[in-house]
């Protein structure tokens, strides 16, 4: 299987799920954000990732997100589709349902709270990889899987065909360009934190799954393709322009403030679910500021 990466390099927007004042999923605004990362430039749509609230989901709800998305992108960008559990069987499942569903790629996260051996993290990926002929981009977040995924275990999965990346979110820039310095041909290394983005690009990976672009995703794709055009000096503008409001992101558990703030600017309702709950009325009014800063109001 020859991988064809060049669909994911880019900005991908980790997308806020919205729901109503009833907790219920808003189907209407969901498709409304949809439409607004096509205007905006986003290049990928992640939907049912961390940011997407994804672990207060049902599996009914969590299938619908990702029919609607899909239904509603209608082959305009990229769909990744998460896909991830802490039970290799339930893992298995949402990806066959994404597949079915006609996603273009998966994204599996470490499975989180077991804190598997990395033999296990192989075989727990490898038998998700096996459960599609999708492409698949692992996900590794040790701040909210309580394990790491180790440089050797990623590029030991890159060998098998339809694993053609990594959303790398470990913080440690020493394992990163190890992933970097030894990947194959064709793998992706991805940016699982906004604020390292910039860094990343520069030591040679090829975009970020992000959460600052459900707010501001014209200026990330501008700082993103700015980095791949070499226009350093651009590139470093825009990421100080964006660095307060990428760092305040997380002023309180991600998504807590971005569905915040694009409650603010008028995009979804500031409803999140239990046990996350709703941005402090001070950090609001923070929020408020950064993005009046930034002209997103």
């Amino acid at each position: 299987m020859s991988r064809d990466i060049t669909h994911f390099r880019g900005t991908t927007v980790a997308l806020i799920t919205p729901f109503r004042q009833d907790y219920s999923v808003d189907e209407a605004k969901l498709r409304n954000l949809v439409d607004w990362h096509m205007e905006q430039g986003t290049d990928v749509i992640l939907a049912c990732g961390t940011t997407g609230e994804s672990a207060t989901l049902s599996h009914e709800e969590h299938h619908r997100v990702i029919d609607v998305v899909i239904e509603h992108a209608a082959g305009r960008v990229p769909v990744l589709a998460g896909a991830g559990s802490n039970s290799t069987a339930e893992a298995v499942s949402l990806t066959e349902h994404a597949t079915k569903a006609g996603a273009d790629a998966i994204l599996s996260v470490g499975p989180y709270y077991n804190k598997p051996t990395q033999k296990g993290y192989y075989e727990h990926f490898k038998a998700v990889a096996e459960a599609t002929d999708l492409p698949i981009i692992l996900y590794n977040v040790p701040g909210r899987t309580a394990g790491n995924i180790s440089a050797d275990s990623i590029l030991q999965l890159a060998k098998i065909p339809n694993i053609i990346g990594v959303k790398e979110a470990s913080g440690n820039i020493s394992q990163i360009m190890a992933i970097l310095r030894n990947r194959p041909d064709n793998f992706l290394v991805l940016s699982g934190d906004d604020a390292l983005t910039l860094a990343m690009l520069a030591l040679g990976a090829d975009g970020v799954i992000s959460v600052v672009a459900n707010q501001a995703p014209a200026l990330l794709h501008k700082m993103v393709n700015a980095a791949f055009d070499g226009d350093w000096q651009q590139a470093r503008a825009l990421h100080y322009k964006l660095l307060p409001l990428m760092e305040f992101n997380f002023c309180e558990s991600n998504p807590i403030p971005v569905k915040a703030a694009c409650a603010l600017m008028g995009l979804v309702e500031d409803v999140v679910r239990l046990p996350l709950v709703s941005l402090s009325v001070s950090n609001k009014e923070k929020m408020r500021l950064l993005l009046a800063e930034l002209e997103l109001l």
